[in-house]
């Protein structure tokens, strides 16, 4: 009798064991995973990492180098003359910021030319504001959005604030708190907008003169072509840096502004929005 009852157990067990394996197996919870996985693993075998640019004009670098970060990308402007996009991008360029506007009443004139262009080359491009002291920010956040196409898959915006000490029109020099001021105004203006936290552009002078670091809930843009930022911005984070105004590029004559993303190739994707 013990026997059959242990037999009538088993078999019992058996059977709720087989109902159970009717459930979804446990891998199916984590499929979407994998899927959003493809696109970014398609997507960073065919960016160019790690380029290596000339310059016509090369610091003797210390400690770590900027061709040892992945992603590299270039700003330009009207200085830049007519722009060979496609070259740019299998150069090994992986992204471009373009000048769109200035204060309150210019704008780049080769601006939708590059726009257009760096667009048509597939190459992920941005646009920013070089800011002038002698106009309101909200002006010139009003300016920008005139001139600039809301696109969602472009990068964040960027503004430019840095002294300007050629300027024959403006000599104003804020204190810090105006200045930080003005540019969360500026900000905000175009998050509303654009539905991204711009980027802020500085130099070493500008940061250190207006403590522009201390905006919370940025990012930032830091030039610093002798030194890395880690020792010239001390306990700074940084998004991008600017390693160079005399960069060397195939599809782009004479000098050019070089920059690295701090992140990984995915990560890169993802900050830019490409996954």
């Amino acid at each position: 009798m013990r026997g059959l009852v242990l037999g009538v157990l088993a078999l019992a067990l058996a059977l709720a064991l087989a109902a159970g394996c009717g459930r979804p197996p446990d891998r199916a919870v984590s499929a979407p995973e994998v899927t959003r996985l493809e696109p970014a693993n398609a997507r960073t075998a065919s960016l160019r990492t790690y380029p290596r640019f000339g310059d016509s004009d090369p610091f003797d670098w210390e400690g770590r180098k900027p061709w040892s970060y992945p992603v590299h990308g270039i700003d330009v402007s009207r200085y830049q003359g007519e722009v060979d996009w496609r070259q740019v991008r299998r150069a090994g360029v992986a992204f471009a910021y373009i000048k769109a506007t200035e204060g309150g009443d210019h704008t780049d004139p080769r601006f939708r030319e590059n726009w257009q262009g760096a667009r048509s080359a597939g190459l992920p491009r941005g646009a920013y504001h070089y800011y002038y002291f002698c106009r309101p920010a909200a002006e010139q956040a009003r300016w920008f959005i005139k001139h600039v196409p809301r696109d969602a898959n472009a990068l964040p915006p960027v503004l430019d604030m840095e002294w300007n000490h050629r300027s024959r029109t403006c000599k104003l020099r804020p204190d810090g708190a105006t200045v930080r001021a003005e540019a969360r105004k500026f900000l905000n203006i175009l998050e509303r907008h654009y539905g991204k936290r711009p980027v802020i552009y500085t130099t070493v002078d500008f940061y250190r003169d207006t403590g522009i670091g201390r905006l919370s809930g940025t990012e930032f843009w830091l030039r610093s072509v002798a030194g890395h930022p880690r020792e010239v911005y001390p306990g700074k984070s940084w998004s991008l840096w600017q390693y160079t105004g005399t960069g060397q590029v195939p599809g782009v004559e004479g000098d050019v502004d070089l920059n690295t993303f701090r992140g990984s190739p995915d990560s890169w994707l993802r900050w830019s929005g490409q996954i």
